[in-house]
């Protein structure tokens, strides 16, 4: 049977890699990861066998272990685990915006002591924006790094960290005044710093803080925690890139591979919900016949597909102009907002079409209710993707005179 979401133009490298995911969600991830999900459990059996598979090395270049791949492949890898269980790939993906925050950006010190060992999973990445108090107004951060001799003091509370617990490196951005007068503009007084720590909870080094897990309403199994800094000292070598006042940019290049991750996952979740819905459809009986013989359900079917056909296409055309070099934070928008809304509504449509049984933990089709909502406020919501859009477009449709 023809699947939607096709992508066309790929090697066969790229096709053997997909299938080779394919086939491992296929057997190892969606046969466990409803009962997982509910249990609120990290699933390490799965991120052993991913580890394994060499995914943790993907975008990371040959030369420093990893499989060099394209944010194409590994956009499209996160499509197939998002449609297993959205949960993992959450997993792989704080890793890889670190992993690609220190390619792009990292000393080569940085690069050589770090990129080996995350190619192989043993080092595991997270990144840190948001606060308690601001939301998506990252210019509003409070969390401040003071230099020290060789060193930095940094101090303050961070908010909605993926991977909190699990990871050994956290890329931190804090406000760091140094070398920039007053007055300067809140994001060029920003620095990333790169802070190792052991994985688990409570006093992970002395001044850093992981508090236990935040409990959500979806988005489980994946650890969600607060990082509290109170007198965390920093070498100065552990500044990303090795110069202060830069870390804005260097997040906001490490968030557009987010959003095409985001854009991803919400494909790969509304391929679930409509393989669920049209098997659902065909197998319910009302009225004498299967309801997707009744012309409302195909109508429903028909949307769904549609809204995936989209989404997949606009994610699809983000991470390719992001791999050729060019400025992508448009397409990354249009694709991250696109495919979270049409996300929500496919996983809507299905959960109608499964009627009262949707609404039991016994059926899938719950856990994907839940898990959706997610993905309007993960990497941006939709009102920050409007806005990136919105003056992007002013920038290119600009009247002249």
């Amino acid at each position: 049977m023809a699947r939607l979401a096709q992508t066309a133009g790929l090697t066969d490298v790229q096709r053997e890699i997909l299938k080779t995911v394919r086939e491992f969600v296929d057997k190892e991830i969606i046969p466990v990861a409803t009962e997982l999900e509910h249990r609120d459990e990290y699933p390490q059996q799965i991120v052993d066998g991913l580890k394994e598979l060499g995914l943790f090395g993907l975008m990371i270049p040959e030369e420093y272990g990893g499989l060099g791949e394209s944010l194409l492949t590994y956009a499209l890898c996160v499509e197939e685990i998002a449609r297993g269980w959205m949960s993992v790939s959450g997993i792989i993906n704080t890793h890889f915006i670190v992993a690609y925050m220190l390619k792009q950006h990292g000393t080569q010190e940085q690069k050589d002591h770090f990129l080996p060992r995350m190619a192989l999973g043993e080092v595991r990445g997270a990144f840190s924006m948001s606060e308690p108090a601001l939301g998506s107004d990252v210019s509003a951060i409070t969390s401040k790094a003071v230099k020290d001799g060789d060193e930095y003091v940094l101090n303050g509370q961070k908010m909605w960290l993926t991977n909190g617990g699990s990871s050994t490196l956290v890329a931190v951005l804090v406000r760091s005044d140094e070398g920039h007068p007053e007055g300067t503009a809140p994001h060029k007084s920003m620095t990333t710093f790169l802070v190792e720590k052991e994985p688990g909870f409570g006093e992970v080094r002395p001044g850093l803080t992981i508090p236990g897990k935040i409990d959500k309403m979806g988005y489980k199994g994946v650890d969600t925690t607060e990082l509290i800094m109170d007198g965390l000292r920093i070498p100065a070598n552990r500044v990303l890139g090795g110069q202060t006042g830069r870390g804005f940019y260097q997040m906001m290049d490490g968030v557009e591979v987010g959003r095409v991750n985001v854009a991803a996952r919400g494909c790969g979740v509304a391929q679930r919900a409509f393989e669920l819905g049209v098997s659902y459809a065909q197998q319910r009986h009302t009225f004498g016949k299967p309801i997707a013989e009744h012309q409302a359900i195909q109508f429903k079917l028909a949307e769904m597909a549609t809204k995936i056909e989209a989404a997949h296409a606009m994610m699809v055309n983000a991470a390719r102009k992001k791999d050729s070099g060019e400025r992508n934070d448009l397409e990354a928008g249009m694709a991250k907002y696109l495919a979270s809304e049409y996300c929500k509504e496919v996983v809507e449509d299905a959960f109608r079409i499964h009627g009262g049984y949707g609404f039991s933990k016994e059926y899938e089709i719950e856990r994907l209710y839940r898990e959706a909502p997610m993905l309007l406020i993960g990497e941006g919501t939709a009102e920050i993707q409007k806005m990136i859009i919105g003056r992007r477009l002013l920038e290119e449709y600009r009247l002249q005179g």
